[in-house]
């Protein structure tokens, strides 16, 4: 999922993608850096994506960081709870490469070619 998740922005968003191989990887990499948008998937080893989100939230640095929450579960309650840690967006698989990127503008704000801006 990674490496179609970076394929997909990489070819279609020509955009920089830092991956996390877990939950905990991610929360260790976030106070270094910064970025446009966080991507985060429900299940993910270690600490889940509704766990992530919340430590993200709290982090003064990423408060206002755009977060797009991915899943295959497309129950109700993971994107309600996951909105309401703080996500901006929730995306379940499967999905196109077309719709991830359209929601990664949306929430980054970039504006896609034929576009006005």
């Amino acid at each position: 999922m990674r490496a179609f998740v970076r394929a997909a922005l990489e070819e279609e968003l020509e955009a920089e993608v830092i991956e996390a191989e877990s939950g905990l990887h991610a929360l260790s990499r976030l106070p270094g850096e910064a970025f446009d948008l966080v991507i985060v998937d429900v299940n993910m080893p270690d600490l889940n994506g509704l766990e992530l989100v919340s430590f993200v939230r709290k982090q003064d640095r990423h408060r206002s960081t755009p977060i797009l929450l991915i899943s295959t579960e497309s129950a109700a309650r993971d994107r309600e709870k996951g909105l309401a840690l703080g996500a901006n967006g929730f995306l379940s698989k499967p999905f196109t490469p077309d719709e991830l990127c359209e929601r990664a503008r949306s929430l980054i704000g970039v504006v896609g070619e034929g576009e006005d801006g």
